[in-house]
């Protein structure tokens, strides 16, 4: 009778155990979304064209500046944290770096031809620096001061701005002007020590952008006109949905409109050398 009993109750017991086990695990069906998302977490990027050699009848390759804080851009910088499937676009450029889906291509040697590959030790020197000659006042004898190592990780917040490198080319075969972009380089902000001001742009690495388009096809941005429509990076880049400004086009001197003209000439010689590329289009055509 005492066995039985006691059966009895591991019995109940087992049973109460796994009610509250069962109380503590998320049921997967009770989802943040109205439906499943498959759209664009298994799309891919739009090919391109082929192009042949002669078929490039004119070409033009520059360099451009995205600034992130301009309103239009908003959708490459925010969310700052990663929230409802969404990253800004340095957060998945760094995330796909260090699981070597994509390459980074070391800036200390300027190099935006794709030459030298950075190693994954060298990425993660560079996402999270430590700063050993820092000082704090050591807790168990006070008024006497140690080293104590700062860790200082490289985040979104500090990425404010892009270059990208980009051939503006006319094709005869298909009679239209065309872009390629071949290179994204994010910039970080370069502040003065002591003041905390930001005195400029720190260039970090370039990545091959046909490299990325995989990666930034399976990565939606913020649509401000629908939730039910996002759209990809990839999308952003095809559509040339962003604001820019031209910092450099291809000269003899190889150097930048800053290098030979400053302040307000400069934003009308970016002007200008934009202009140059559509009316050279233009005048290909008679009415």
């Amino acid at each position: 009778m005492k066995t039985i009993k006691f059966a009895f109750l591991l019995i109940v017991a087992a049973a109460f155990f796994a009610q509250v086990g069962h109380a503590q695990v998320l049921d997967p069906t009770f989802s943040d979304q109205l439906y499943l998302k498959e759209n664009t977490f298994n799309r891919r990027p739009i090919p391109y064209t082929h192009l042949r050699e002669a078929d490039v009848m004119w070409s033009k390759r520059v360099w451009r500046t995205i600034e992130l804080r301009e309103k239009f851009n908003h959708p490459l910088y925010y969310p700052e944290t990663p929230i409802n499937n969404r990253k800004s676009m340095f957060d998945v450029i760094k995330k796909a770096l260090l699981e070597r889906e994509i390459f980074a291509f070391d800036n200390a040697a300027l190099d935006d031809e794709f030459n030298v590959k950075m190693s994954i030790a060298q990425l993660n020197d560079l996402f999270v620096q430590i700063d050993s000659t820092q000082q704090t006042e050591d807790p168990n004898n006070p008024g006497t001061y140690i080293i104590s190592p700062v860790k200082t990780e490289l985040t979104s917040i500090d990425v404010k701005a892009y270059w990208i490198k980009e051939d503006w080319f006319f094709d005869k075969q298909r009679s239209v002007m065309d872009v390629r972009i071949l290179g994204i380089c994010p910039l970080q902000e370069k502040k003065d020590p002591s003041s905390g001001e930001v005195v400029g742009y720190k260039a970090l690495f370039w990545v091959y952008f046909p490299q990325c388009r995989p990666v930034f096809a399976r990565n939606e941005v913020y649509n401000t006109k629908t939730d039910a429509e996002r759209r990809s990076l990839d999308d952003i880049f095809w559509k040339r949905m962003f604001q820019s400004y031209i910092h450099k086009e291809t000269n003899v001197f190889d150097r930048t409109v800053r290098g030979y003209t400053q302040g307000l000439d400069a934003l009308f010689e970016s002007e200008r050398i934009k202009n140059d590329i559509f009316v050279y289009e233009h005048d290909l055509w008679h009415f």
